[in-house]
C-alpha cells in the first residue's frame, strides 16, 4: 500500500528528524521545571539572555558573533521559514537534503505574489549536504535563462540525510561559486555536535598507520570562511535539548544587509507569534553555555550513535546495498538499487513502496529518498539509529553507558533483525 498524504494541503508532512533517543538530562529537566511558573512570554526573536548565550557559544567555536545579530525561534522550521520569507528570490538546495527544507519554500510560494521555487542541485560523489560546485553554477545559469531568480543557497556540512561531513575544500569551492553568483548562503549546522571523533586507540593507529579506520572528519563551517556572507542556523532540539523542546537560533552577518534581513525575519516571527516557551528558553540558554553535563552527554551520545551507525553500515553492505560511510548524525542513507530485482519480486519498485515495505518490516519509520528530494524511482531510504538503542529508557541508558553497545543483547538483537530484513531482499 502506498503512503499518500491525506488532508495535508500542498505541503506534505515529512518524517521526523532522527532523535538521540535518550532520556532528558536531569539538569535540563530541573531548569525546565523551575521556569514552568514564568508567566511573561519570550519576545519574538528571543530574549537578550538567550541571544547572548548563543553568541558566546559561537565565539567559543571560533565564529565571531554578537547578540544583536542573533535571532531565535521555536524550532528550526519556523526560523528557516522566517529567514526565507524575509528574503527574496528562488532557493537552491542540495539533492538530497533534509525533508523539511523544501516544504518551507513551497509554503512561501503559496502565499507570495509570485511562486518561490526550490531547485535541487546534485551533490559531489564523496559527500552530501552541499551541491557540487560545477553543478551549482550550471543550475544558476539555467534557472536564470528560464526566467527564475536564484538568490539563496541552503546547505548543511554535517548532513541529514546522508550522515556525511563535506570536506573543507569542497565547502570553500561551493561557497566561492555561490557568492560569485550573488547568492546568500544559509548554513544549517544542526548536526555539528554529532561529527564523529576518533577514539584514543583509533588516533594512535592513525598516527602510526596503516589505519583500519577512516580519518576523523574535519568540520569547517561556511561562516568561518565567509563570515560576512553566510547565515548560520542551528536547531537546538536533539543536540542541546530534548527533541520535544523546540528551539533554534541563527547568526546573521554583521553587515547592513544582515541587519535588515534580521529585522524582516523578526517581523515574520512576530506576525506568527513564534516565541519560544519560557521554560524551553531557560534550558536553551543554559545548554548553550556548554556546561559539563550537556557537553558530556552530547559527546557520549555522538560516540554511541557512531558505534551503532558502524554496525548498521556493515549490515547493509553485507546485504549488497550501498551507503557512504557515516561520519556524523544519528542515521544512514542507504541505496538499495543493487537489490532492485529482489525488491521487484516483492512488489517494490520505487522509494515510496520501499518506505512502506521497510517501515512495516522493521516496525519503525524508514523514510524513502523521495522525502529528501531524490527521484521517486531511486531506491533509497534513511535509517535512524535511535530505535536500535532499546525500547525502554533503561535500555537506552544502558546503551549510552556501555563500553561497546553492540555487545548488549538488545542492541545485537535489533541489529541482527535489521541485517536479516536487508539480506532477505537480495
Amino acid at each position: 500500500m502506498r503512503t499518500l498524504p491525506e488532508d495535508h494541503g500542498r505541503v506534505q508532512h515529512g518524517p521526523p528528524v532522527p532523535s538521540p533517543g535518550l532520556p532528558v538530562l536531569p539538569e535540563l529537566a530541573a531548569l525546565f521545571a523551575a521556569a514552568a511558573s514564568r508567566t511573561e512570554p519570550e519576545p519574538p526573536g528571543g530574549a537578550r539572555a538567550l541571544r547572548e548565550a548563543a553568541a558566546a557559544h559561537w565565539r567559543r567555536q571560533g565564529l565571531d558573533a554578537d547578540p544583536r545579530h542573533v535571532v531565535a525561534a521555536p524550532g528550526a522550521p519556523q526560523l528557516l521559514f522566517a529567514l526565507l520569507a524575509a528574503a527574496e528570490g528562488d532557493v537552491l538546495l542540495p539533492r538530497p537534503c533534509p525533508a523539511w527544507w523544501a516544504p518551507q519554500i513551497r509554503l512561501l510560494g503559496s502565499v507570495h505574489d509570485r511562486t518561490r521555487s526550490a531547485y535541487h542541485v546534485p551533490t559531489p560523489a564523496e559527500c552530501g549536504g552541499v551541491p557540487d560546485p560545477y553543478a551549482l553554477l550550471e543550475t544558476v545559469r539555467r534557472v536564470r535563462v528560464e526566467g527564475g531568480d536564484p538568490r539563496l543557497l541552503v546547505l548543511s556540512v554535517p548532513d541529514d540525510p546522508t550522515a556525511t561531513v563535506a570536506p573543507p575544500e569542497v565547502v570553500h569551492q561551493v561557497c566561492e561559486a555561490a557568492l560569485a553568483e550573488g547568492l546568500q548562503v544559509i548554513s544549517d549546522e544542526t548536526w555539528r555536535g554529532t561529527v564523529h571523533r576518533a577514539t584514543p586507540h583509533q588516533r594512535d593507529r592513525l598516527a602510526h598507520g596503516p589505519a583500519p579506520h577512516p580519518r576523523e572528519p574535519v568540520f569547517v563551517g561556511p561562516a568561518e570562511m565567509f563570515p560576512d556572507r553566510v547565515t548560520v542556523l542551528t536547531d537546538l532540539a536533539g543536540a542541546h535539548l530534548p527533541t520535544a523542546w523546540p528551539a533554534a537560533v541563527a547568526r546573521l552577518p554583521d553587515t547592513a544587509h544582515g541587519e535588515s534581513w534580521r529585522a524582516r525575519a523578526l517581523d515574520v516571527l512576530a506576525a506568527l507569534g513564534a516565541g519560544i516557551a519560557a521554560p524551553v528558553a531557560e534550558a536553551a540558554a543554559y545548554a548553550l553555555g556548554d556546561p559539563g553535563p550537556v557537553v558530556a552527554r552530547a559527546r557520549a551520545a555522538a560516540a554511541l550513535h557512531a558505534r551503532v551507525q558502524g554496525g548498521v553500515h556493515r549490515a547493509v553492505l553485507a546485504a549488497g546495498a550501498l551507503s557512504r560511510p557515516p561520519t556524523a548524525g544519528r542515521h544512514l542513507y542507504v541505496d538499495l538499487d543493487p537489490l532492485r530485482a529482489g525488491l521487484a519480486a516483492r512488489g517494490v519498485s520505487d522509494a515510496m513502496e520501499l518506505e512502506d515495505h521497510l517501515t512495516d518490516r522493521l516496525a519503525t519509520p524508514v523514510p524513502g529518498g523521495h522525502r529528501f528530494g531524490d527521484p521517486l524511482g531511486a531506491l533509497r531510504v534513511r535509517i535512524a539509529t535511535a530505535p536500535l538503542l532499546g525500547t525502554t529508557p533503561q535500555q537506552r541508558m544502558e546503551s549510552l553507558m556501555a563500553q561497546d553497545p553492540l555487545e548488549l543483547p538488545h542492541v545485537e538483537r535489533m541489529l541482527n533483525d535489521l541485517g536479516a530484513a536487508f539480506a532477505e531482499l537480495g
